[in-house]
């Protein structure tokens, strides 16, 4: 198995050959660079474990494939499971489109199946998550954008077809997920899914609270902060958690393909009236109507 030292010198060689998004070297991966890894032979890790690690991969590999495909692509997802390294990213090395995932952010306490699943569908949008897109030209989906793309339409595809009441009859569920949840979505199995995003979303926001030893990211303290220009980057660790609640509550079809060349096109997109399900003004600035 690649150290992660030999690791962080291959993609340092490669990104003479590639435009990085969501990187651990070049640009950011999934969680901004730090030196946390979680060796698979650590006893007190806790998180996911192998099996459910490459089963969470299997099924969005099988969905997105030919989706991938036909965006001209080919998925390649990376399984490092004996890998310690805590994070993710995405890259691009002509037709190869790679997500490459990590067994010491799988084995994190705060992870889940689902906030795994989630990590996965972040990576995967920075591919075919659409606009707004790293500086406006890139081939990248820039953070905001892949961490709403993960709850507004993977994570529905990758569960239409679980039994999601019953997923999250299991959970301790904030009131304000339930209540926001039942009333953007009128049927009940579009409900539960709405509430198992924003669970997902709860899973990845502890872990970000964990790597900064700060508080946990709430659904009832929304960061009120306004860009006055779209943040490609990483956004604050509480907007990211309003980002994935907003995904889940848009009520567009995960069927309705977001587009590479506008920020419109199978998203919430509107007034600033009603906010449900927009994208949040703490790292988005509309362009467009």
């Amino acid at each position: 198995m690649t150290s992660f030292k030999s690791g962080l010198a291959l993609a340092t060689l490669l990104f003479a050959q590639s435009t990085f998004a969501c990187t651990i070297d070049g640009k950011e991966g999934f969680l901004p660079k730090n030196d946390m890894y979680i060796s698979v032979n650590d006893k007190a890790a806790a998180g996911i474990n192998e099996s459910q690690f490459n089963s969470v991969i299997d099924k969005i590999e099988t969905l997105y494939s030919s989706i991938v495909s036909q965006h001209g692509g080919e998925l390649q997802i990376e399984r490092n499971w004996t890998d310690g390294t805590v994070n993710a990213y995405a890259e691009q090395i002509g037709s190869t489109w790679k997500v490459a995932m990590f067994g010491g952010l799988a084995r994190h306490r705060t992870i889940t199946e689902d906030g795994f699943a989630l990590v996965v569908c972040h990576e995967l949008g920075h591919h075919i998550g659409g606009a707004p897109k790293y500086n406006s030209d890139e081939w990248a989906s820039n953070e905001g954008q892949s961490d709403y793309f993960a709850t507004l339409k993977c994570l529905r595809r990758v569960w239409m077809s679980e039994n999601n009441q019953e997923i999250i009859a299991r959970m301790d569920v904030p009131q304000i997920v339930k209540t926001r949840c039942a009333k953007s979505w009128s049927d009940k199995a579009d409900e539960a899914i709405c509430i198992r995003g924003a669970m997902a979303g709860d899973s990845v926001a502890n872990l970000f609270a964990s790597m900064s030893w700060g508080r946990a990211p709430k659904f009832d303290t929304p960061d009120r902060k306004v860009v006055n220009r779209t943040n490609d980057r990483h956004p604050a660790y509480q907007c990211r958690l309003d980002t994935y609640f907003q995904g889940a509550l848009c009520e567009k079809s995960y069927n309705e393909d977001v587009a590479q060349d506008s920020e419109v096109t199978g998203t919430c997109h509107g007034s600033l009236g009603d906010m449900t399900g927009l994208r949040p003004l703490c790292w988005f600035r509309p362009s467009a109507q």
